[in-house]
């Protein structure tokens, strides 16, 4: 057997091996004992729900702009170069945390069950 062929064999196995122990829970599960003395908890949490932009790309990315912009009214020659760049980053920074602070007040959030198994 070449080596390569014995290495992805390995790598397969040893992957399969993971994917085996690999367990989940739902609610189903709760209260469920297991022979080591672990047993299934399941809490309820409150969960980000998926939005158009979880990345906040058009906040930073319009803060920026702005942020450009202002900067390159600000001084001459290489310092209105600099003031552009630091506006550019200073108001990405600004545009993303808007951003984010807008998704947290239009109450993007939900309350999902989660389970997991635990020893105690």
């Amino acid at each position: 057997m070449k080596p390569i062929h014995a290495i992805a064999l390995a790598t397969l196995g040893f992957a399969a091996t993971g994917a085996a122990q690999a367990q989940t829970y739902g609610p189903q599960d709760e209260g469920h004992r297991f022979s080591d003395g672990s047993r299934v908890v399941c809490k309820d949490v409150e969960v980000q729900r998926s939005t158009s932009d979880p990345n906040r790309i058009a906040g930073t990315a319009a803060g920026a702009v702005i942020g450009g912009v202002v900067g390159s009214q600000v001084g001459s020659g290489k310092g209105r170069d600099l003031a552009t760049v630091g506006g550019a980053i200073a108001g990405g920074t600004v545009g993303r945390k808007v951003q984010g602070n807008r998704q947290e007040t239009r109450g993007d959030r939900i309350v999902e069950q989660r389970c997991e198994r635990v020893w105690r």
